[in-house]
């Protein structure tokens, strides 16, 4: 198996074990772009806890997320692992009341299974 192979199993392995995950720069409490920053901020302010992988410190995982989730851009969300989208996307979601929901619903299946 090659690296690559590896990290995307990594990477799909992270996707279905965290029912929501953000891929961004940084972290939460320090993100390290603008979209980022907001990503994680409307994540927040939902009220529903979110998992993280930080980017910048996982280069590898910088390099191939693109290709296994078929998105150029950070950040990235996942929720039930079905990939959202990123910062756009999510901001469109947070102004129509949708990402709470979506993160809510989530919640909501995990509470009761």
């Amino acid at each position: 198996m090659s690296n690559e192979e590896t990290i995307a199993d990594t990477i799909k392995d992270q996707i279905k074990s965290n029912p929501i995950l953000i891929y961004m720069k940084g972290n939460p409490n320090q993100p390290q772009c603008g979209f980022s920053a907001r990503a994680t901020q409307m994540l927040m302010s939902c009220g529903q806890k979110f998992a993280y992988v930080d980017i910048l410190s996982n280069p590898e995982i910088r390099a191939n997320l693109p290709k296994v989730s078929d998105w150029p851009t950070f950040p990235q969300l996942f929720v039930d692992g079905e990939l959202v989208g990123g910062c756009d996307i999510m901001t469109e979601m947070f102004e129509a009341g949708e990402l709470k929901q979506l993160l809510d619903d989530s919640a909501a299946k995990r509470a009761s299974a």
